[in-house]
């Protein structure tokens, strides 16, 4: 049997009753998320360039808690992943979804069900991230209230998708159809594994993993949020839009089976790239690496299947502000993709992890492949819906040219920064020291990057709020198509029809769906199962104990107020970094971290061995006003955490939770649990006593201090420590 031919078409007769149906595409639903799309993409940009801004000027911090970078990077990544790209993603989807298969969607109330949910969902995000309400898994920081909320909302989003397809009158699923199918199974897979955690109350819960496994189940899931949220779904939309903007066939259906199908089963296993020299086991490593390098086929076939479909065309594309946008964003998706399995390599991750390096390289994907699709796509879709044409095209081209210059401004500065940075973390005097110790001096030697950064992301703002304009005033002088009528005949379910095996699996939607979700299942699998079940890969260590409750509260104010987006906490087996921060980490010491806090980028120094390096009184005065203890720090300072009393209402029930995720504290503990907390507290306080610093043992600062007091100091002598 063959395995592809061309597929049929609709008008194909022996796929139809004969008799035409009439029927209405559902524009409405598509006009709602193409507004909040704009509204959420512009709040979202501005959160990030207040973020971008507080780096090289920390002032723009503006001394509350709300608005520190630790909590407003996380709603900046939230914002734009999920309520820009995935209301953009959505608008796309139900437009598309609904010419492919030659009708509405399920149920109208299903998709304002879905469209109410998740825009309820991102304000709750808005909400709860600037108070300091978040998990601390990156990506994946909304509590598990919100988790709960957003698994439902999908399940309505998927019945209302599938329940499309298996009422279609299009037997043949176009290719978009497949991506939409896979980032519907795959995403619903990912987010229930990776938000799995018990509550301890409304707004806090624990992780069910600890350590080494969280963070491969936590990078299992970044890396596929990437995949299955901000590419397999854009890759159905270019699949549909490209063609229709560019009026040309695609180039190749059978590249499209072959990329489908790879790229969905590799990219599953490419997560543990990640965690590349870190106390994650080598051979998980070694599989991330090895699937990332073989990612680079499919997503370039994908890559070379959009633009070839332009062939013939490309002096549209000088005229043709949709085709510009579909052009680049295209090409950023190729050069993402090719980076992407360069960075997984060992050598090149030396350079690159915990650098700038790679917040280029995904703002590269955001702006340039996300981004700019999203535009293309709206540019067609606004004219079309509202029956005119496109206001101005040269707005659109001014929109363009800002948005490719605020790229180039924005990852440029930032591809020197992360090369500066490695290179001053990892250099030695001929002597064999150091030759940056302090690595507040390779800070400072990249504020002008971190300034061009912002100067980039300005312009890329800029040009999105001139679409905001192009776009209003183009539906103002057309109107609205709510319900536009279409009409096809009705599918012979009955009827048997032969072709090549994939035609014929393109017909079996229920089928296909199970098929894709075996194909992304695999690679999870392989990954976690020996990790979860194979003691020897996570050795214990004797010396590593439970945190002490005053400890665990510190970790959690750590925690709430994103420490972790700019401090690691995994020194890696290099000279440069032993160096500098001491002995290696190894797995045993992270086993009862929930969540684990090992970091993806190092705006400040790495902070595992961090225990005992200073008294008391230092962490004091530099979580007061950092430039005291720090000259030129760009580290905001943490005043509301020397006035506001540590809350140790819910301390027992947190030692409780702790104890059934697998922590030993003793049964019963966590009715001495206050009076220890309070006693280690107290000791603190003295400290900071004897250094002329009068501070009440209740207050949230001294909670932090334990907690940083407490990093790293299990393991005392190298020569008993175990990997």
């Amino acid at each position: 049997m063959r395995l592809f031919t061309k597929p049929l078409l609709s008008s194909d007769s022996s796929d139809s009753s004969g008799a035409l149906e009439g029927f209405y595409y559902d524009n409405k639903i598509v006009k709602a998320f193409i507004i909040v799309t704009v509204i959420f993409g512009v709040v979202g940009m501005l959160a990030g360039l207040t973020a971008a801004l507080q780096l090289f000027w920390p002032a723009a911090n503006l001394n509350l808690p709300y608005t520190t970078f630790g909590r407003l990077r996380p709603l900046h990544t939230n914002a734009i992943i999920f309520a820009f790209v995935g209301n953009g993603m959505f608008a796309g989807v139900y437009y598309s979804t609904q010419r492919l298969l030659k009708g509405p969607m399920l149920s109208p109330i299903l998709s304002w069900i879905h469209f109410w949910g998740w825009q309820l969902i991102i304000v709750a995000a808005a909400v709860s991230l600037p108070l300091g309400i978040t998990t601390g898994k990156e990506y994946a920081e909304l509590e598990w209230p919100v988790d709960i909320a957003i698994t439902l909302v999908w399940v309505v989003f998927a019945i209302n998708f599938i329940g499309a397809i298996i009422k279609r009158r299009e037997r043949h699923m176009y290719v978009a159809i497949w991506f939409y199918i896979a980032t519907i199974v795959t995403i619903a897979m990912l987010h229930i594994v990776n938000s799995l955690a018990l509550p301890v109350t409304l707004f806090k819960s624990y992780t069910l993993f600890a350590g080494v496994q969280d963070a491969l189940v936590q990078w299992w899931y970044g890396h596929n949020a990437v995949a299955f949220f901000l590419t397999t779904p854009i890759l159905g939309l270019m699949y549909y839009f490209l063609p229709k903007a560019a009026n040309r066939p695609v180039y190749s259906y059978k590249l499209s089976i072959i990329h489908f199908w790879s790229l969905i089963f590799l990219y599953i296993w490419a997560g543990p790239h990640h965690l590349l020299y870190t106390s994650l086991p080598d051979w998980a490593q070694s599989l991330g690496t090895v699937f990332s390098v073989m990612l680079i086929a499919p997503s370039w076939g994908g890559m070379l299947n959009g633009l070839l479909t332009l062939r013939g065309a490309w002096d549209r594309v000088r005229e043709n502000p949709v085709l510009k946008f579909f052009v680049v964003a295209v090409t950023a998706y190729g050069m993402s993709t090719f980076e992407g399995p360069m960075l997984s390599l060992k050598n090149v991750n030396a350079i690159s992890h915990y650098t700038d390096w790679t917040i280029a390289h995904v703002h590269i994907g955001g702006l340039g492949w996300n981004g700019f699709m999203t535009f293309g796509m709206f540019y067609y879709l606004v004219p079309k819906m509202w029956r005119t044409n496109l206001y101005s095209v040269k707005l659109a081209n001014i929109h363009f040219w800002l948005g490719t210059l605020g790229i180039i401004f924005y990852a440029l500065p930032l591809y020197w920064a992360g090369f500066t940075q490695s290179l001053m973390w990892k250099e030695f005097t001929k002597d064999g020291f150091l030759a940056y110790p302090n690595f507040l001096e390779t800070v400072t030697q990249i504020l002008p990057m971190y300034m061009a950064r912002a100067f980039g992301g300005t312009l890329y703002l800029a040009g999105t709020l001139v679409m905001v304009y192009n776009l209003m005033k183009t539906a103002g002088t057309g109107e609205f198509l709510a319900h536009e009528y279409d009409e096809a005949p009705a599918l012979n379910h009955k009827l048997k029809v032969g072709g090549a095996l994939h035609t014929i699996l393109e017909r079996k939607p229920i089928l296909f769906t199970v098929l894709s979700f075996v194909a992304v299942l695999i690679g999870g699998v392989v990954e976690f199962v020996p990790t979860w079940l194979i003691d020897s890969n996570i050795p214990t260590i004797a010396s590593v104990k439970p945190y002490t409750p005053l400890e665990l509260e510190g970790r959690d104010i750590y925690v709430r107020e994103g420490c972790y987006n700019c401090h690691s906490q995994m020194i890696r087996p290099f000279r440069s970094e032993t160096e500098r921060y001491g002995e290696y980490s190894k797995s045993g010491e992270f086993v009862y971290d929930h969540p684990f806090q090992w970091g993806s980028k190092r705006t400040g120094p790495d902070l595992h061995r961090e225990g005992g390096k200073y008294p008391d009184s230092w962490h004091y005065n530099h979580m007061l006003e950092p430039t005291s203890m720090s000259p030129g720090s760009i580290m905001p300072a943490y005043p509301w955490l020397f006035d506001d009393e540590l809350n140790t209402t819910n301390t027992a029930t947190k030692i409780s939770t702790m104890r059934t995720l697998g922590v030993p504290y003793e049964e019963g503990y966590e009715d001495q649990a206050v009076a220890d907390l309070n006693e280690q507290a107290e000791g603190i306080s003295k400290n900071l006593a004897d250094a002329k610093i009068k501070v009440s043992k209740d207050k949230e600062i001294i909670a932090l201090i334990a907690y940083l007091q407490r990093m790293g100091t299990d393991i005392k002598n190298e020569a008993t420590a175990l990997k």
